[in-house]
C-alpha cells in the first residue's frame, strides 16, 4: 500500500503499555526470520490514530534505522559458521558429543547439535574474566573500588552501576570489538563518582576515554548484530 504521495506505506505493530508515558517507536532486527519489526508502543489512553500519526512524523528516522537493522541482518548472515570475540573472528567446530565449548587458538570447539545455549555459557564465563580483568585495572587507575560485579543478559542495557558500586555487564559486549567494551568498562567506572548524565559526567569520560563518542555511536548503530 502507498501513501497519497505515492511512497509505500511502513508496516508496524502496535503495544499498549501501562508504563508508557509518550509515544514510542522501536525498530529492530530479527536475526532468526532475517527480518525488521517497526513497534510503536502507546500509553493506555492514548489514541489508536496516535500511532500513525508517531510513524509518519518520524518516517526518515524509521527508514533510517531500518536501513542500518537491514545492515546487522546482512552481518549475521555473513558470519558463516564464525562467532566475533573482542574483534577477531572465531571459527566454529562441531564435534558430537561435546557439550561445553573449549577455545582452542581461533577455533571453539562446540556442541554437534544447536550449540547457541552452550555458547552462552561460554561467553558468560569468558566476560567475568574479561571484564573483572579491565574492570580492576580502570578502578585502580581511579581509586573508586566498586562493590561487586555481575554478567547479565539484560535486553535494554549493555552495563549498569548502582548507587552502592554494584556492577553489571551484559555478555553480549564480548561480540563487540575491544574498545567498544573498553569503553563500557570506562562509562560504568565514571559513574562510580558521578552517577547521572549530567554534562559534568560526559566531561569526565572524555578525559578518562578520549574519543567516546565513537565507541557509543558503534554501540548504536550494530547492537543488534551482538547476538549468536
Amino acid at each position: 500500500m502507498a501513501t497519497r504521495s505515492g511512497t509505500p506505506e511502513i508496516a508496524y505493530t502496535v503495544r499498549r503499555s501501562s508504563r508508557a508515558k509518550r509515544v514510542r517507536v522501536n525498530v529492530q532486527p530479527h536475526a532468526e526470520s532475517r527480518s525488521v519489526g517497526v513497534e510503536v508502543v502507546l500509553p493506555q489512553r492514548a489514541p489508536e490514530r496516535a500511532a500513525a500519526a508517531a510513524v509518519r512524523e518520524l518516517r526518515p528516522w524509521i527508514e533510517r534505522r531500518v536501513s542500518e537493522a537491514q545492515e546487522a541482518i546482512a552481518t549475521l548472515a555473513a558470519r558463516a559458521g564464525t562467532v566475533p570475540y573482542l574483534g577477531r573472528s572465531l571459527t566454529l567446530s562441531p564435534q558430537a558429543g561435546r557439550t561445553r565449548v573449549h577455545r582452542d587458538g581461533d577455533r571453539l570447539l562446540v556442541p554437534a547439535t544447536d550449540p547457541r545455549a552452550a555458547l552462552e555459557r561460554f561467553y558468560r564465563r569468558s566476560a567475568r574474566a574479561e571484564v573483572a580483568r579491565r574492570l580492576d585495572a580502570a578502578t585502580a587507575l581511579t581509586g573508586r573500588p566498586y562493590r561487586d560485579l555481575h554478567i547479565r543478559a539484560q535486553r535494554s542495557r549493555w552495563a549498569s552501576c548502582s548507587a552502592e558500586g554494584r556492577m553489571s555487564f551484559n555478555w553480549r559486549l564480548l561480540l563487540a570489538p575491544e574498545r567498544v567494551l573498553d569503553y563500557v568498562i570506562w562509562h560504568e567506572v565514571c559513574h562510580l563518582e558521578v552517577l547521572d548524565h549530567s554534562p559534568r559526567f560526559w566531561v569526565l569520560l572524555a578525559r578518562r576515554w578520549p574519543g567516546y563518542r565513537a565507541d557509543r555511536e558503534w554501540l548504536r548503530r550494530h547492537g543488534a548484530t551482538l547476538v549468536l
